[in-house]
């Protein structure tokens, strides 16, 4: 424990000029007394750690001193190109591994460099989870992503659709995808890769083998031929729309984007009015009367008739309500 908080002090001094022991403190998350007795270890073990005295001082190192500690470990330099991300390092317990990482990188950079890591933080953050959805991370998050990093099989209980349904699956866990908040796990199941959904383990126990990994599996192409698929899968209805120009601009942000894209690249040329004319895959009647609904008078529904009678009802009682 102590060592390694020797070694994180002397990264630390060699990524600034110079820090209090009060800085130095809140970053070993010490005391300053402490601070004081590391640094006499480190000076008498043949660091020049040198203390200022006086206001403005502190402690540095000096006569150019370099460590060779610099190295960045697999896990550690994985763990860096997701720094990115905060919030999904945290939940995969990765979030120690970055912070070395990242100090690591910081004491080997030019000091004219060093600052490029806070620069960067201020410039750019990404947030993962979806607008009006509370977050959530699965319990056994963790224990997937360590399998996931070291290519071990693991045993897991998976929660069905069905509820109080579970099966027991063996996985070779390929990949972990964060899609709108919500975890995924991209895994070999015999000769298929499979998608779970990581907040439908109930249990996750990892073996000791570790699984040969093929080498021509593309993550991200993988995630995002199934992730098409997936969209496509559920629209298991249609319906006739006629489209205003302005209905054709905002289809897009009213139903999914595949099958908005889908329906415009088939579409036939606009009418004297400037109204297209649509073939719209949808889940079901009910969802595309509530999507449709945020269209207005941009779009009016052909067929079904059933849902065209829908429409016609909730515009006589809009009618009703407004005429007044």
């Amino acid at each position: 424990m102590r060592a390694a908080r020797l070694i994180k002090m002397v990264l630390l001094l060699q990524s600034r000029p110079a820090m209090t022991a009060a800085e130095l403190a809140r970053e070993l998350e010490v005391s300053e007394r402490t601070v004081t007795r590391d640094a006499q270890a480190l000076s008498e073990a043949g660091v020049p750690v040198y203390a200022d005295r006086g206001r403005g001082g502190g402690y540095r190192l000096v006569g150019g001193y370099r460590t060779r500690l610099t190295g960045l470990a697999r896990g550690e330099a994985e763990a860096l190109f997701l720094s990115g991300v905060p919030g999904a390092l945290r939940e995969m317990g990765l979030e120690d591994a970055a912070s070395a990482a990242r100090l690591k990188v910081s004491a080997a950079l030019l000091p004219s460099l060093r600052d490029a890591s806070r620069t960067a933080a201020q410039r750019f953050h990404l947030d993962a989870p979806n607008w009006f959805a509370e977050p959530g991370t699965p319990p056994l998050l963790p224990a997937v992503a360590d399998a996931v990093w070291d290519d071990r099989g693991i045993t897991a209980r998976y929660r069905g659709r069905e509820a109080g349904v579970e099966v027991e699956r063996e996985l070779e866990p390929y990949g972990l995808v964060l899609k709108a908040g919500v975890w995924y796990l991209c895994a070999r199941v015999a000769e298929t890769f499979r998608v779970y959904r990581v907040d439908r383990f109930t249990a996750v126990e990892a073996r000791e083998e570790r699984f040969a990994r093929d080498a021509e599996f593309d993550l991200p192409g993988f995630w995002e031929e199934r992730a098409a698929q997936f969209a496509r899968s559920i629209l298991r209805d249609e319906v006739v729309v006629r489209l205003s120009a302005e209905g054709v601009r905002a289809l897009p942000h009213a139903v999914d984007p595949v099958a908005a894209r889908d329906a415009l690249a088939s579409a036939g040329p606009p009418d004297p009015a400037g109204r297209v004319t649509v073939t719209l895959g949808v889940e079901s009647q009910e969802v595309a009367h509530a999507q449709l609904t945020a269209l207005g008078p941009e779009a009016e529904i052909l067929s079904p008739p059933a849902l065209r009678a829908r429409f016609t009802e909730a515009a006589a009682r809009l009618r009703g309500l407004y005429e007044g």
